[in-house]
């Protein structure tokens, strides 16, 4: 199993692949990195077409938090027909009618997936998150840990929910929409805002 991209999103996507049955021993990055604690071998840029060929019969997950870098590997590798695995953590409580995109999910340890939710491509839903009943959540968006989405909430593509934030049910958050740590979300959230605060409030 190799994972792209390695610093700490990566270590945690790694504890969720070797937990759930895959173990990971190598990576891809821009550089080797000096700092190696879990002891990978060093594969090389993705970006390079030797690279992208030891990969495309490998297993594979794209360990980035940042939403938009995430979403351009992603783009990268499915260009060439090379696409990545999800990463589910065996802890993780998942309705059995929710529906999980297969490519690039991350769900991690103590996460909620209730009832008819619908979870796009390379999504990340950090630990102890709550997706409560008939959620939407857009490709490669972002759902801080112990955040709580209420019910019939929609998280638009490469959103970034903070850790701890609340959303009130039936919200709509627009794409690329960012809401700060602990806020609590009682309006619609228009494409491209950043809201703050209890309740939130745009950040000026």
């Amino acid at each position: 199993m190799v994972v792209i991209g390695y610093s700490g999103h990566a270590y945690v996507a790694c504890n969720i692949l070797d937990v759930a049955g895959t173990r990971v021993v190598s990576y891809c990055d821009k550089e080797e990195k000096s700092y190696n604690p879990l002891q990978l071998e060093y594969l090389g840029d993705e970006n390079q077409e030797a690279v992208q060929n030891k990969i495309r019969n490998e297993k594979f997950f794209i360990a980035v938090g940042d939403n938009r870098i995430r979403r351009k590997v992603y783009e990268l590798l499915k260009e060439k027909s090379i696409l990545p695995v999800n990463a589910v953590h065996p802890a993780a409580n998942i309705a059995s009618n929710a529906k999980i995109a297969q490519h690039n999910v991350m769900i991690s340890s103590g996460v909620a997936v209730n009832p008819l939710t619908v979870i796009g491509n390379g999504v990340i839903c950090n630990t102890n998150a709550t997706i409560e009943h008939e959620c939407v959540i857009g490709d490669f968006a972002h759902i801080g840990p112990g955040a709580v989405l209420c019910g019939n909430v929609t998280v638009g593509e490469d959103a970034f929910i903070g850790a701890g934030a609340v959303v009130r049910q039936g919200i709509r958050i627009g794409k690329n929409a960012m809401v700060g740590m602990g806020a609590v979300v009682v309006k619609d959230i228009a494409d491209g805002e950043t809201v703050v605060g209890n309740p939130s409030r745009l950040k000026l």
